[in-house]
């Protein structure tokens, strides 16, 4: 069993707070005795090599991750165990990504570190915007990556599957859901939105330090996800 957080975002996401580093992040993990975290920062992964090295620091397992925008505005949490392969699937984002310049004062730093927080680039256009994919490319992308996807906080009332087309696409192959509060989670399948079988995450989608690991979510051996991430 795993005591999980797998959607924090670092300062590299605009909406993340300064002291959302690498290390600090790790740190207030550990403290929060989570036992596997991803970051998972908007359309980038370049937080990621300096946040799994700080995870492994503290014995903390890594799931590297990223919250996509699809061209739909539907945010969906793609998955990868291997670094390389993460940073390759960000690259691909990065170059299919539109493109408007971060107003650092409305919109936030986006700063890129190393494992000890040192700064090492800023990124200068602004994340939160959408990526030139559809949720249907998005998830064959991640997939012929060997990534999982799970549609993230499909709860929320923005930014979610079903707040922008209504309902979970049945032709759409995804590995999962995440679900922001847990206690909707019965009225999603009175509402035939998920079923009873259909894998589910809860996560805190922490931007402030203080929310890391907030919701005490643990994951059983049986979960997909497990599996994912245990298997070599």
């Amino acid at each position: 069993m795993l005591k999980y957080d797998f959607h924090i975002h670092s300062c590299l996401s605009p909406c993340g707070n300064d002291d959302m580093t690498p290390a600090n992040i790790a740190g207030m993990s550990f403290l929060a005795q989570l036992d596997a975290i991803a970051v998972t920062d908007h359309n980038s992964g370049l937080n990621i090599p300096a946040a799994a090295e700080a995870a492994k620091k503290y014995g903390i397992k890594y799931l590297c991750g990223m919250e996509v925008c699809t061209n739909e505005d539907i945010h969906v949490l793609c998955y990868f165990k291997d670094v390389d392969k993460a940073m390759e699937f960000s690259r691909n984002i990065e170059e299919n990504t539109f493109k408007f310049d971060n107003d650092a004062a409305i919109y936030g730093n986006q700063l890129v570190m190393d494992s000890e927080d040192k700064v090492l680039d800023t990124v200068e256009h602004l994340l939160i915007s959408g990526c030139n994919y559809s949720v249907y490319e998005l998830v064959d992308i991640c997939h012929s990556m060997g990534g999982v996807c799970y549609y993230a906080h499909i709860d929320k009332q923005s930014y979610s599957v079903i707040s922008v087309l209504g309902a979970l696409p049945e032709d759409i192959a995804v590995d999962g859901v995440e679900i922001y509060d847990l206690s909707k989670r019965e009225w999603l399948i009175e509402m035939g939105y998920i079923t009873a079988e259909t894998p589910y995450i809860s996560d805190s989608d922490a931007h402030q330090l203080e929310l890391i690991g907030e919701k005490e979510n643990f994951m059983h051996s049986d979960h997909p996800l497990y599996s994912y991430i245990m298997q070599d």
